[in-house]
C-alpha cells in the first residue's frame, strides 16, 4: 500500500517541478536512474528556494530588536553573569532550529510547568514550524530577589508556517533565573534556567528619553505618524 501511495504524492512536486523552466526536470531526473526519494528531496529543496525569504526587522525598527547602546565587552563571559544568561537563551533557540527538542526542554527550570512536561507534549509546541531561527538581543541587569537572581533578555523569533511555508517574526522575551550562591544550593541550582517565555515588553522610558519625545513633539506634530509601532 505505501507504495501505490508515494507516486501520488509525488506528482504534484513533480509537475511544479517540470513547468518551471529548469533544464533537468523531475523526469529527466527519473529518466537519468534517481530513484523516487532523491527527486522528492531535490524538489523540495528548490521549492524552498523559490519560498518568499527569511527577512526579519532590523534592530530599531518596528519588529526589531531594541538597538543596544553599549558594545559587548571582548573576552570570556562569567556563566552566571547576564551575558551568560543570554548565551543559555542563544544555545535554547540554537537547539530549536537544529529540532532538539528533548535537550531544549533541559533548559528550563526542572521543578516549572514547562520544565517538567512530557517530551512529547514539549515537541508538540512546535509542530506548526518548518524552521525555527532567533536573534539574541542583549540582556538586562541582573535583579536580586529572595536569594535567586532574574535576567530577562529579548529575542527575535522568526522562521517558516509548516502549513504554507509562510515566515513569520515575533518579539519575545525569555526570563531566567539562578540561585545566588545561597548556603546549600547545589550547582546545578546556580546555573540559570528558563522561567518564561512571553510577549517583549519594552523597558519603561528614562527621564532622559522622554524628555527627548516631548522635544520631538514640539518639533513637528507628524513626527510621530512615521514612528508608529505595530
Amino acid at each position: 500500500m505505501r507504495g501505490l501511495i508515494r507516486p501520488a504524492l509525488l506528482l504534484p512536486l513533480l509537475l511544479v517541478a517540470a513547468c518551471d523552466g529548469r533544464e533537468e526536470s523531475a523526469i529527466d531526473n527519473i529518466a537519468n536512474g534517481a530513484n523516487s526519494t532523491q527527486v522528492e528531496n531535490n524538489v523540495r529543496a528548490e521549492a524552498m528556494a523559490l519560498m518568499e525569504p527569511l527577512n526579519p526587522p532590523a534592530p530599531g525598527t518596528p519588529g526589531g530588536l531594541p538597538v543596544d547602546p553599549a558594545p559587548i565587552a571582548e573576552g570570556s563571559i562569567e556563566p552566571d553573569s547576564a551575558q551568560g544568561a543570554a548565551q543559555v537563551v542563544q544555545g535554547y533557540y540554537g537547539l530549536l532550529e537544529e529540532k532538539r527538542f528533548e535537550d531544549a526542554q533541559d533548559l528550563w527550570n526542572p521543578e516549572g510547568a514547562i520544565g517538567a512536561q512530557d517530551d512529547a507534549h514539549f515537541e508538540a509546541r512546535f509542530r506548526g514550524f518548518s524552521e525555527i531561527h532567533a536573534n539574541i538581543g542583549a540582556p538586562s541587569e541582573p535583579d536580586g530577589a529572595a536569594g535567586s537572581v532574574y535576567v530577562t533578555v529579548p529575542v527575535q523569533v522568526y522562521g517558516r508556517i509548516a502549513a504554507n511555508g509562510k515566515p513569520f517574526y515575533t518579539l519575545r522575551q525569555v526570563v531566567l533565573r539562578r540561585v545566588d550562591d545561597v548556603p546549600g544550593s547545589t550547582e546545578e541550582q546556580k546555573r540559570w534556567h528558563i522561567e518564561s517565555i512571553g510577549a517583549y515588553v519594552p523597558p519603561p522610558a528614562t527621564d532622559e528619553a522622554a524628555n527627548g519625545a516631548e522635544a520631538a513633539k514640539a518639533i513637528s506634530m507628524t513626527d510621530g505618524m512615521a514612528r508608529k509601532t505595530p
